[in-house]
């Protein structure tokens, strides 16, 4: 079960990563433009993301405990 939602938080993040590059580098937020402009689900998505982000801080202390 833990491998499942590591490899989903892994998911989530880069498709985040891969929406802020986009901002970076075309002003283009593929969030705001599918589910509108800090709509209650682009909110969800936003928060989602960050969510995921801290708990793969835990996943890098368990990778390097497995070295």
């Amino acid at each position: 079960m833990s491998k499942t939602l590591d490899y989903l938080a892994l998911i989530i993040v880069f498709i985040g990563a891969l929406n802020w590059g986009l901002i970076g580098l075309f002003r283009l937020d593929l969030v705001r433009l599918i589910f509108g402009d800090m709509s209650w689900i682009s909110r969800i998505v936003y928060v989602l993301v960050g969510i995921c982000g801290i708990y793969l801080l835990t996943f890098l202390g368990r990778v390097g405990d497995e070295a």
